[in-house]
């Protein structure tokens, strides 16, 4: 029988939304949270599953496979928005699925997205150097075998060192100070829109309404397939939401931010695919570079080179979101006793987790620089969509255990909006390859026996008397 000392123990909403003040620096506003999930969502998606969607799975029907996509992504962002505004803490997933369904809940799903997250740091950083290896041979400068990609991606080659020096970077950035940072990170996001609208705009007057017939050539099937793989190109307010703790209105402001980024990136998504299936049939769109290959076949090839730099800077926006995400649920995690406390040391002036933060950047520097992204690609996805099935349950759990909770937003349509959320996000998870499975339980177990063997032992309720409210 499972006590208020076992392994389902949590804490009342209420002592965590009050708790740890003052620890990490409240800088960020509404715009400057909302810039960071946009970086999150608007990535390769826009600029790579696209096209490799229109050509290959949808056709034109690839706007309804982002439609789709975004209804059920939106169906876990507004289960985030209720939480955000409810506990306004580092942690996010990790944070809400402690409080509401216990301890060991809550580290799964934190442990689970310390190596989601760190991969998809990796994973985007790899394509960056590709793009960017790629622009800086076309400029004549002729680069040595060795540090153009991991082992086993091509003759001579032993690291990929533009990945590595990405990943650290990013790191960099990170621990000069969240205001810095996110000055950057809303700079960058700035960047990154105006290269998006410059593409509707001028491709605006380039589509040839023939591109649009037939509009669903592999059928109704093909669009929700499509939805399933453009699925992950519309998530990244989950790891925005991690910054909460540095929210100079949380409460207020997550909310908001986490709905206004989900509405900006569906809005650009839509318009992007409306103009790349109309300038180009889909059967002729590069799945790899689409919209660089439908200016180029309007003969607008020095505006495609403008897009491919526009994509790397783009892209660059996703690997600040999930490092940034990574660093406070591990930062989290360490604070609550379930890690070593030695990674919860901020620094003594900017208020950052600048430990973890580094070998954050280490570590995905050492999977970027020596992994194919094939194989850094095959750590993510389960745990971020396992985490969208625990906050949209905790959310429905936790409106029928404490109704009268105050909650600064509420979601609408409960408990179908995030039952929604749950069925997909399972529905997604059989989508994923039995290898990623595999690498999945191997972390699990990992997993399993650090909490047995350390973290329960040393979790912070452990080490003092339940309160009344805990169970």
């Amino acid at each position: 029988m499972v006590t208020s000392r076992g392994v389902f123990r949590r804490k009342p909403v209420e002592q965590i939304a009050t708790e740890h003040e003052g620890e990490l620096a409240r800088t960020l506003g509404l715009w400057q949270l909302t810039a960071i999930g946009v970086g999150g969502i608007i990535g390769a998606g826009i600029f790579a599953l696209a096209g490799a969607v229109a050509n290959e799975t949808a056709g034109p029907a690839v706007l309804v496979s982002f439609l789709i996509a975004g209804v059920a992504s939106a169906a876990a962002a507004l289960s985030y928005a209720e939480f955000a505004g409810m506990i306004p803490k580092a942690g996010s997933a990790y944070t809400y699925g402690y409080a509401v369904l216990g301890e060991i809940v809550g580290w799964f799903i934190g442990w689970d997205l310390l190596l989601e997250y760190t991969a998809i740091v990796a994973v985007v950083a790899i394509g960056i150097s590709g793009y960017f290896g790629f622009l800086v041979q076309n400029l004549g400068f002729a680069l040595p075998a060795w540090m153009l990609g991991a082992p086993g991606t091509g003759e001579g080659r032993v690291v990929d060192l533009f990945a590595v020096l990405l990943c650290l970077l990013i790191a960099f950035l990170l621990n000069l100070g969240m205001r810095t940072a996110a000055r950057f990170e809303t700079f960058v996001v700035a960047l990154k829109v105006a290269v998006v609208l410059l593409v509707i705009v001028v491709g605006f007057f380039h589509i040839n309404t023939a591109n649009y017939h037939p509009f669903f050539p592999y059928g109704i099937g093909g669009a929700i397939t499509g939805a399933a793989t453009v699925f992950f190109a519309v998530f990244g307010y989950d790891a925005m939401s991690t910054a909460a703790e540095e929210s100079r209105d949380a409460q207020r402001h997550m909310p908001k931010a986490i709905i206004y980024s989900l509405i900006i990136a569906m809005v650009l998504y839509v318009l992007a695919t409306l103009v790349l299936t109309g300038m180009q049939n889909y059967r002729e769109i590069d799945p790899e570079s689409g919209f660089s290959s439908a200016f180029a076949s309007v003969g607008l090839s020095g505006l495609a080179s403008l897009i491919a730099v526009g994509a790397i800077i783009g892209i660059l926006t996703v690997m600040f979101t999930f490092m940034l995400g990574v660093t406070r649920v591990w930062f989290s995690m360490s604070r609550d006793g379930l890690l070593p406390q030695w990674f919860a040391k901020l620094h003594p002036v900017r208020r950052v987790p600048t430990r973890v933060t580094w070998i954050v950047g280490a570590a995905s520097a050492v999977i970027a620089g020596f992994l194919p992204i094939q194989e850094a690609a095959e750590l993510t996805n389960i745990g971020i969509l396992l985490a969208f099935v625990v906050v949209c349950l905790a959310v429905i759990v936790l409106r029928y255990r404490q109704p009268g909770l105050h909650r600064e937003f509420r979601t609408p349509g409960m408990p179908v909006v995030p039952a929604i959320g749950v069925l997909f996000s399972i529905w997604l998870i059989t989508f994923l390859d039995p290898v990623t499975w595999l690498r999945f339980a191997a972390w699990f177990l990992l997993g399993l026996v650090i909490y047995f063997v350390y973290s329960r032992r040393h979790s912070a309720l452990e080490r003092r008397p339940a309160g009344p409210g805990e169970h």
